[in-house]
């Protein structure tokens, strides 16, 4: 079953520009290091400085494999470490984690297979 995390934050405004590169280098090693999928989300509405990470795993298992790989690898810690240290506003870091809805399975009609 898929889980999304959806994590949202708020960039400094004196840090916005190096803020974006760091958010597209963590992206870039991401996606090419680890087994899931992550997006940017810009703002559409709301606040102009407030921006999303989207990560698509295959389930909770594969999640904690991944997390557990990003955490012993120096290389990302650089990356992620830099992102909320120098980067975000404190306390703006918001996580929420999804699964998708199990697609309810169709009832087979007694009567129709009769026929």
């Amino acid at each position: 079953m898929t889980v999304y995390v959806y994590q949202t934050f708020s960039l400094k405004q004196d840090k916005f520009k190096e803020g974006l590169e760091n958010l597209r280098e963590l992206k870039k090693f991401s996606n090419e290091n680890y087994s899931h999928k992550v997006e940017i989300l810009t703002p559409i509405s709301g606040n102009d400085h407030t921006y999303a990470l989207m990560t698509e795993y295959e389930g909770l298992a594969e999640m904690e494999l991944q997390s557990k790989k990003m955490t012993d690898d120096e290389d990302y810690q650089k990356l992620i470490g830099e992102f909320f240290l120098q980067n975000i506003e404190q306390g703006s870091m918001h996580t929420q984690i999804y699964r998708a809805m199990v697609e309810k399975k169709e009832k087979k009609n007694k009567d129709k297979e009769a026929e």
